[in-house]
This record gives structure tokens, sequence and C-alpha cells, in this order.
């Protein structure tokens, strides 16, 4: 029989080994000697005890011998998995170095070779919509005891630039969440990823025998919506106090699901919400610095898809806010997709798309808009924004035709990875003479043309969401609205001087952490005006809900 005293070291052994393999709680070679007896850890780590600074200077010296950016991304991965600390530390010093990395651009590729290159699921929950009685206990396996706080979940049928990845886009869950503890300060552990697996239309994945999800097509309809339903309930049966972040969801879906729920659930969608916070951002610093009136510009929205229409409708209420009526306020606006101009007799528009339509009245030559320089001759925008995944249709033909009719010409360029970008920002200076205020949606370096230093703003949603969340949950809101949202963008936009030549339109990546709180603290102050929080100080708040990665 074994002894008591045997059992004894047997039961903290395995607690000992059972800290040292949670990621939330391990702190590698920085546990004290008193930890180490205390938690039975002794002899079972170097006798020498680091601090966090040597620790994150050893890895950063690891991560630098990456060659390459996917190769640095999964040795950020291995650190992750490891001690959430140290990885959320380390990223604190260098996140305009790793935001490109663990996110987007370098998301993109990771998710393509994630079959061949899978790692620890990262405590992300798999839902398979064949399976929605298995929904609670799958989220309760996962999440254990921890007090969750904010979910993303993906289906990944639309990841923007790469499309329908199935399962594999779990890794856009994950690297979200990085970014709202790394930006805004949620605790990690109170953070849950979620992959609903509907199946994918990507035939690549279906004949990879490698693909680890579910081996069939998309599941649609109804099927697909009692899921959604079902699955909300759940989370709001297990995590009450949580906030829901849908991410990459498809055209069919991803608006259908956020009309449904935003006005009865603490809810968010970052690729119609966040998009359009960040592109109405960047318009408002554009106006700072050309000291034009929003309710001047005409609009042209090319790729009328769910982040396009995103940009449109905060544009469009903002308009009305600043005075317009919902009439007037529309006929500021030109979508442009595959068909070209869209009209209200358009084959196959989206609910989201039908308000923003032109009829072809309006036009003499209505049937030649087909194309978008044909379609910039005819309205001649002062604002265009492309979220089309179509590279180089912001041509220099485009480019100069806009130039032409407007002093300072906004142009953003949004689709990523760098692949799919409509235009190089450092063309649309050379087309415009240094005139168009740009952002793009990936990360710019410093552009000298004509003896003047032009900062780029990258329009990366990652400037905003985390911000919003974080302000959201920190004074329990009971939903996240239009108004939270535009407070959001309004703060954003202050951010810059507009006074210096070359000044991006948007704030630095490197600042992130710092504008994050203003933000935050804005749409808490914003929730608590309007009633749709119980508490009384946003700032306190805030300040009170703040994680900081430190032992």
């Amino acid at each position: 029989m074994e002894t008591i005293k045997r059992k004894e070291r047997r039961l903290l052994m395995n607690k000992a080994m059972a800290i040292l393999n949670n990621p939330f709680k391990n702190k590698g070679t920085a546990f004290t000697m008193e930890e180490r007896e205390q938690l039975g850890l002794v002899g079972a780590l170097p006798p020498r005890v680091k601090t966090i600074e040597e620790q994150a200077a050893e890895t950063y010296a690891l991560f630098e011998t990456k060659s390459s950016n996917i190769e640095k991304r999964h040795f950020l991965m291995e650190v992750f998995n490891t001690n959430r600390t140290l990885f959320f530390y380390l990223m604190g010093q260098h996140i305009t170095e790793f935001m490109p990395i663990v996110y987007d651009p370098v998301i993109a590729e990771s998710i393509e070779d994630y079959n061949e290159r899978y790692q620890k699921p990262q405590d992300a929950v798999y839902l398979s919509v064949k399976h929605p009685e298995r929904i609670g206990e799958s989220l309760a396996n996962v999440s254990g005891d921890r007090d969750i706080r904010l979910i993303v979940v993906t289906d990944a049928q639309g990841i923007l630039g790469i499309g329908d990845w199935g399962v594999d886009g779990v890794d856009i869950a994950v690297g979200k969440l990085m970014v709202y503890t790394a930006a805004a300060g949620i605790n990690p552990a109170q953070v849950l990823p979620v992959s609903i697996d509907a199946g994918t239309d990507n035939q690549k994945l279906l004949d990879d025998p490698n693909y680890l999800g579910e081996r069939h097509h998309r599941i649609s309809g109804p099927e697909y919506f009692d899921f959604i339903d079902r699955f909300v309930a759940e989370i709001e049966k297990h995590y009450p106090k949580s906030l829901l972040h849908f991410e990459d969801f498809g055209r069919g879906t991803a608006a259908r699901i956020l009309d449904k729920y935003q006005d009865k659930i603490l809810t968010f969608n970052d690729d119609i919400q966040g998009t359009g916070i960040i592109a109405l951002a960047g318009v408002l610093g554009a106006m700072n610095i050309s000291k034009e009136k929003l309710v001047d510009q005409t609009f042209l929205t090319f790729g009328a898809g769910t982040a396009g229409m995103g940009i449109a409708k905060m544009l469009y209420d903002e308009l009305i806010r600043q005075g317009l009526t919902p009439e007037d306020a529309k006929k500021h606006f030109y979508l442009v997709d595959k068909q070209g101009l869209l009209f209200d007799d358009t084959v196959g528009l989206t609910d989201k798309q039908k308000p923003f339509t032109r009829q072809r009245s309006e036009f003499a030559n209505a049937d030649e808009l087909t194309n978008l320089l044909a379609v910039v001759k005819a309205v001649h925008p002062t604002v265009m924004i492309g979220t089309s995944t179509q590279p180089g249709t912001f041509d220099e033909a485009v480019v100069k035709e806009m130039a032409a009719h407007t002093k300072r010409p906004v142009i953003f360029p949004l689709s990523n990875p760098t692949k799919l970008a409509e235009a190089k920002a450092d063309d649309l200076l050379k087309w415009t003479d240094g005139r168009a205020l740009v952002a793009t949606g990936i990360p710019v370096d410093d552009i000298t043309y004509q003896g003047v230093t032009y900062q780029i703003g990258q329009a990366n949603n990652a400037l905003i969401y985390p911000g919003v969340g974080f302000g959201a949950l920190a004074v329990q809101a009971r939903k996240l609205n239009d108004n939270m949202l535009a407070a959001a963008a309004h703060v954003l936009s202050g951010l810059v001087d507009p006074d210096q030549p070359g000044a991006a339109v948007l704030p630095p990546v490197s600042k992130l952490a710092e504008f994050s709180q203003r933000v935050a603290q804005k749409v808490a102050q914003s929730a608590i005006d309007q009633g749709l929080s119980d508490m009384s100080d946003a700032k306190q708040a805030v300040a009170a809900a703040k994680w900081e990665a430190k032992y």
C-alpha cells in the first residue's frame, strides 16, 4: 500500500506540474524559492530565480533569431501557451513590432498553414453546428472555473483578404483577444476564443487530408441560425457578465446576427462596427488636417460587403449627428462592387446595401458605370475607401481623376494583407503631388516625398476595438450602441496634430495602450450618460478593471 507521505508527495507533485502547465499561473524560472517550497516546485526548476525583465530580455533575443515572420509568430505562440504574463509583458515592450506578427497581416499566413503547423489549442473552444447539444459542455470543459468576461467567436466564413477558412480561422479569435489584452489590459484569464465549425466551402480545405475541421460544405439556413441562437443562450447562461464579440462571419450572416442581438445583449461585430469606427475616425482625422467639413464630402465605398457597408453606415450616422436629414445624408454615398455602381435595381443587393443605392435616372450614362474609373469620373468623390481585396484597383488613372476635383483627396486602401491592397501609400502621394490624406489597412513606414515626411495612419481595427470593448465591460454596460461607438471614433481622431506637415490621420500603433485607455473611458462615460450602466465614475471603473503584466 502507498504510504501517506508518498501519497502526499504525489499529490503535491501533481499540483506542481499542473501549475507549470497552466499558462495563467506559470512563472517559469521567476518562481521564488519560497514559492517553490510552498507549491512543491523544489527540484522542478533550475536553481536560479530570474526576474520578469530578465526572462523578457532572453525571450526577445531568441525571437530575433527567427528568420521569417511566420517563424517569429510560432515562437511567440509557444511563449503565449506557456506563460501568459511573460508574453504580454514582452508584447507591451515591443507592441509596434509584435502587432503585425501576432495579428494582421502575418495571422493570415498562420491560418493558411494551420493544419500543417497545429499547436496547442490555446484554450479555444471548438463547436460544431452538427452538435448543438454539446455547446454548454464544451464551454464548461475549456473555461473551467475562470470568470470569463470576453468571448471572441468566429465561423471564419469571411476572413478579410483570404475568405473562408473553416475551423482553421480560430487563430483570428485568438489573435483578437491577444490585442484586447495588450492594448486595453483585459485580464487574459477572463477571455475565451471560440470556433464555430459550420463546415467550409473552401474546396482546398475539403480536399486536404490534414484538414482538422468538419469535412462538408457550409451549413446555412434555419439549422445554422438555430445553432447561433442556442450558442448565444449558452453564453448568457455561463458568462452573464461577458461581452460577445463576433468576428469574420460571412455577408449573409454577420449583419443578421448583429441586428438580432445588439439591443438584447452586450455584443459587438468588429467587421461591421469596428471597421466603421476606424474609418470614421480616419476621415474625421483627415477633416482636422484639411480644415474641411464632413457634411461637404462625397463618399465612394469600393467593396460593398460586410466591412464596406459597416463603414458607409457609420459615416451616414455621423452626417445625421452633424445635422443632415436622412434623405440628404444618403445623397453623399456611392457604392461600387463587382457589378460597378450599385443601383436600386441591381440584382442580388443585400439588405445593408439597399439604403445606399442610387437611381439610374441620376446619370445619363448609367449603363456605362460598371468600373471604378467610370464611377469616379461621374461622381467626383472626395473620400474613397477600399475594402474590395482587389489589388491595385486604385490605380494612377483613378487617383489622378479623383485628385483633379478635390484639393485634399482622402484615400483609404484598407484591404489586407499587403498583396490585396487597392494601392500603395507612396504611389498615392506621388500621383496627387503629396495632397492625398492616406490611411492603409497594413503598417507602412514613413514616406519622404518632396522634402516632407508623411506618416501613414494604419486604419487597423486594433486601434479601436480593444478600448471599445474594455470600456463597455468596465462599467458592465447593458449594450453597446452607436453613440458609444461614435464617442470612440471622435477620441481617436483627436489624438493627432493636424498642423504638423505630413501628419497621419490616425495615431500610431506605438501609442496603442495609451489611447485605448482614453477610448475606454469615453465609451464607459457614454454608457453611464445614457443610463446603460449602473456605475457613476467611468475613469475609476476603467482603472480598476485594468490588468497589468507583472508577477
